[in-house]
């Protein structure tokens, strides 16, 4: 199974969350429209409401309603992105300039607050207490998750694991919700809830770990943003907190330095500690176990298509760095 049969495997669900995404952006007040059609529309993976397909149909879900509930998913996701570029400052994202960098960061905000609140219309349209009680919960810890990114930026004492409670708040929630309402979707049972939960996490977890790795090992025109972005904007990420660890004090004090002040004025030289430091190297095998957690989650589901997807997206994740 190749990457692209992942998507094969729910094409036609695939196809029919993107017709609803497009139908209920709709708004009466056009710039609205205009900018949140601009960054669904950006060329995402759409990762997440993938999950929601993937996870109900691999339980044998046969209804409708995950197509509308990976919508909401999607809405949440793009509603973050577009807080996180204002917050970030950010002007490229997947290639293309950010909705803040064309429309200002007002706009950006407020279309952001658009697409939250019609991804809670559309939750109260599903009709499940639990399903909304996971994604209201992940909403919340998301925020929690920007704030404590944002009051570690500029930082370089944070630790590995206050880092790692970052990203699962920041990134890894929302998969766990996607995968966590997918199951709950399809009336799971306790122990498949809690594996399918815990599977969004820790895929979430290494998608994250793997991004890290390509902020200072990507390339610019694959990534669709520019290499050392984090650095830029003083971001402690793991391979930066494991370079401080294992480098000389010079090079640790190097970068300390740089992420204090932020910007690009040693990013040759950091780029060359976090690779020879083997920070690099330490933040895929991290990754590689989030990963192995995650296949390991899937393991007893019911053999089908969607179920060998969930496993591929797992090894697809990592492999991102070769």
């Amino acid at each position: 199974m190749t990457a692209q049969r992942i998507y094969e495997t729910v094409a036609d669900d695939f196809a029919r969350v993107n017709d609803l995404i497009t139908h209920r952006l709709s708004s009466d007040v056009p710039l609205v429209e205009k900018i949140a059609q601009y960054i669904v529309e950006s060329g995402g993976k759409r990762l997440r409401p993938l999950l929601v397909l993937l996870t109900a149909r691999a339980l044998g879900y046969e209804r409708d309603d995950h197509l509308k509930l990976a919508a909401v998913i999607e809405f949440l996701h793009t509603a973050t992105l577009l807080h996180d570029d204002v917050v970030d400052t950010s002007d490229l994202r997947r290639g293309k300039a950010t909705a803040n960098a064309r429309w200002g960061n007002a706009p950006s905000v407020l279309v952001g607050d658009f697409l939250y609140s019609r991804a809670f219309q559309m939750m109260v349209e599903l009709g499940s207490m639990p399903i909304m009680d996971v994604l209201s919960n992940a909403t919340a810890v998301i925020a929690e998750g920007e704030v404590l990114q944002l009051m570690n930026t500029r930082n370089p004492d944070i630790s590995e694991s206050q880092y790692m409670t970052v990203i699962h708040n920041k990134t890894a929630m929302l998969f766990e919700a996607a995968s966590h309402s997918g199951a709950l979707l399809a009336g799971a049972d306790v122990d498949d809830e809690n594996r399918l939960k815990a599977y969004g996490k820790h895929l979430g977890m290494a998608f994250q770990l793997v991004d890290d790795v390509l902020d200072y090992r990507g390339k610019a025109d694959e990534m669709g943003k520019n290499v050392g972005d984090d650095l830029a904007e003083g971001k402690p990420t793991l391979p930066l907190i494991h370079a401080m660890a294992h480098a000389n004090d010079v090079d640790s004090q190097l970068i300390r330095s740089a992420i204090r002040k932020g910007g690009l004025d040693e990013l040759s030289r950091i780029l060359e500690i976090v690779e020879t430091s083997g920070a690099l190297d330490y933040t895929v095998s991290r990754a590689q176990e989030e990963a192995d957690l995650a296949r390991a989650c899937v393991a007893d589901l019911p053999a089908s298509p969607q179920k060998d997807a969930l496993v591929l997206l797992t090894e697809v994740a990592v492999a991102r760095t070769a």
